[in-house]
């Protein structure tokens, strides 16, 4: 183990700096207005019922919104005019404005977007061959402080709401101009992950009331098995995300021993490795098909070795898994160099001899700092007595 993590003997007992933490809402609109986007069906329905339509309306509503992109109330020609004009008193159907974009030389995008009270965040779109990947953001901060990670140096500000975290999408179709959704037409944003600034399951009702959303069939309508959630390991929420959303599963691994791995994702001082792997063990659904990818990021001389490989092969016994190696992606300031190529060829290796996959991840953006590991916005916590300031109309 290098010096860069080496440290005091570590309280596994103080845990408390790991618990969910209580973040500020978004603030409520000046003009009193609603945003539809992020409203359940259910939600949306008693919306428009207290306003006496009847619940084939919102089913329109949700149509407009969610398979044609509608961003206002004036082309909704099945609705009356005077209808419309009771929406628009009432309502927005807004989307994050995008403050800077950026594009990077191997076709990666990443959004700099702003929310009502002022606060950022970033997600990114990845385009490949076969696919085109929009990494999500769920809150804006971390409160995990992982030490590879650039986000885990902003502290967490506040969770993302289901609108915010739809809107990401939203706003990458608009990008594309991907609507309406077509039958066999080629997408550029055909998959999600939910791998941007965050940690998606301690904001996980705001993250499954949006996931609900995208896989509507009569919404957004993508595939469960083109949505990846990816958590650090909050242990006590894995199942219940499996049982109730069914997902595609990745956990940011990273270490093979609690030592270094309460090192480099602190949280793991409260889940420890053992419990775990249990949790991913129990994931519903869980089969050669439907596998858990393991996150592990390659950093020169402090999880590379050869040792630490097959170690991690002794730690996925059982567990239908794949294992994405992530060549370190640096950012300012950061402590860690990206492993040798041919560490990281050996360590691949050995993965594979053992019968697991194990891609490298090619490194997508790093120019713009868009990679895995590189986010961060400039937002930070405000006392709460500015927080709960209403936001302007727009």
């Amino acid at each position: 183990m290098t010096a860069l993590v080496d440290s005091a003997p570590l309280d596994r007992s103080d845990t408390a700096i790991f618990e969910p933490k209580t973040a500020l809402p978004a603030p409520a609109r000046e003009d009193g207005r609603r945003e539809l986007i992020g409203l359940s069906r259910e939600q949306m329905t008693d919306e428009l019922a207290a306003l006496g339509a009847p619940a084939f309306r919102a089913r329109q509503l949700w149509q407009w919104i969610y398979v044609r992109g509608a961003t206002s109330f004036e082309g909704m020609t099945d609705l009356s005019k005077d209808f419309r004009a009771k929406l628009a008193e009432r309502f927005v159907i807004g989307r994050p404005e995008i403050t800077r974009q950026q594009q990077s030389i191997d076709g990666t995008q990443k959004w700099l977007m702003r929310f009502a009270d002022g606060q950022e965040a970033e997600c990114v779109h990845i385009p490949e061959e076969d696919r085109g990947t929009l990494c999500v953001s769920s809150q804006v901060g971390c409160t995990l402080s992982c030490k590879f990670c650039h986000t885990g140096t902003q502290k967490l500000v506040r969770n993302l709401t289901p609108a915010e975290i739809v809107g990401q999408i939203m706003l990458c179709r608009d990008a594309f101009g991907e609507w309406p959704a077509s039958e066999g037409e080629s997408r550029k944003l055909t998959n999600i992950v939910l791998m941007g600034m965050g940690e998606p399951l301690f904001n996980y009702d705001n993250v499954a009331q949006a996931m609900r959303i995208v896989l509507d069939d009569a919404g957004l309508a993508l595939s469960r098995r083109k949505i990846t959630l990816s958590t650090s390991g909050v242990v006590p929420m894995i199942r219940r995300c499996g049982e109730e959303l069914r997902l595609m599963l990745a956990v940011s691994l990273h270490a093979v021993t609690d030592e270094l791995r309460d090192v480099l994702v602190p949280l793991n001082r409260k889940y420890p490795i053992a419990e775990l792997m249990a949790a991913c063990r129990d994931y519903p659904g869980l089969s050669n098909a439907r596998r858990i990818t393991f996150e592990y990021v390659m950093l020169k001389g402090v999880n590379d070795s050869p040792a630490e490989a097959k170690q991690l092969v002794k730690l996925l016994t059982g567990i239908p898994s794949k294992v994405n190696l992530i060549p370190f992606n640096p950012w300012p300031g950061s402590p860690y160099e990206c492993s040798d190529d041919a560490a990281i060829d050996k360590f691949a290796a050995i993965l594979m001899r053992a019968g697991y996959i194990a891609p490298v991840r090619t490194p997508r953006g790093r120019d713009i700092m868009a990679a895995c590991g590189q986010l961060k916005s400039a937002s930070e916590r405000v006392r709460k007595s500015k927080a709960a300031a209403p936001v302007s109309a727009s």
